[in-house]
Order: C-alpha cells, then structure tokens, then sequence
C-alpha cells in the first residue's frame, strides 16, 4: 500500500525547515490533506571512552519543557559528509575531539510526519580540546557508564528518539564486542 502525492506547496520556509501541504491519494483513492516537514539532514557521535562512558549533554528542550541527556547532533551543512559534519558538532557542543568515526546508524525519528535523516557515528577515543564554541547548546556534558543507559531511559533521563536509538544500538553492539 504505497500513498500517491499529487502535489506539494510550501506553507512556511526558513533555513530550518519547509512546512507543506501536501495532497495525497491513499491506497482507497480517498484523498487527504497531509502536513509535512520538510528538513536537511543531521548527523550525530556517539564517543564511548575506555571505561565504557558516553559522553552526553544535559539539555533543555524549550518546546517540551523537558531536560534530558542527549548525543552531540547537528545539521550538516551544504557540501559536507556526514562524518565530517558530526565531528564538528561534537568539538561545538563538547569541546572533545573525536578519534576515528565510523558508521553507527541511520534513522529517522519521524517519518510520518517530517523527512529528517540523521546519520551517527561511533567512536572510541576523543581528546579534550577546550570549552565548547556553543556552550549555548547545553548546560553541561558529562561521561556516563553506558551500562546506566537502559534505567536513564526508564527514568526519563534520556528521551530523544534519534539518542534514544543511537545509545542501545552502542549498548548493544558494545556489548556483542565485548
């Protein structure tokens, strides 16, 4: 059952995103009305030291009122790789310089309603480098023991989706490397 879209208009856009309308025929041949967001891709880090810590932020989400640990993750710009683009975010947000990345997963958070693409990474080292450049982005990071993952989500300690998928995904792939 594939949905058919008949067309598209942006209702608002900004350098964010592109709010549209779309018309779309359902598999019934009913159609509807549907909203989408339109967005660029994001890509993110999961940094795991070698007492098996993951170094998050301590963020406040405006739009939820909610505080939660999060992975370093932000928009990649035109012409950058992903990878490149979630080591600058993690030197921005951190003040930590990743070692080598690789490819950890690719998700996206919400595609029933936005297209957003989010690539992360892993890696296993990283460096201190100073004060975070945008220390607007967190009120803190902190190393924690990738083991507390699991009770931290149970706890609502840690609540975004592509964090969320990003940190059991290291859980268990860390655990199957164990």
């Amino acid at each position: 059952m594939q949905w058919r879209v008949h067309s598209e208009q942006s209702l608002y856009a900004d350098q964010w995103l592109d709010i549209r309308l779309a018309d779309v025929e359902l598999p019934s041949g009913d159609r509807i009305d549907h909203r989408v967001i339109r967005t660029g891709p994001g890509a993110g880090v999961v940094a795991v030291n070698e007492q098996r810590e993951v170094l998050l932020l301590w963020r406040h989400r405006f739009i939820t009122d909610t505080w939660a640990y999060e992975i370093p993750m932000g928009g990649i710009d035109p012409g950058e790789d992903p990878a490149s683009a979630a080591a600058r975010e993690l030197e921005e947000e951190t003040g930590w310089r990743p070692g080598p990345l690789r490819p950890l997963l690719y998700v996206e958070p919400s595609n029933g309603l936005m297209d957003a693409r989010h690539h992360i990474f892993i890696t296993n080292t990283a460096v201190h480098i100073g004060n975070p450049t945008e220390a607007f982005e967190a009120d803190h990071t902190a190393w924690i023991p990738l083991a507390k993952v699991p009770d931290m989500i149970a706890a609502r300690q840690i609540v975004g989706g592509t964090t969320v998928a990003a940190l059991l995904y290291a859980l268990t792939e860390t655990t199957i490397r164990a």
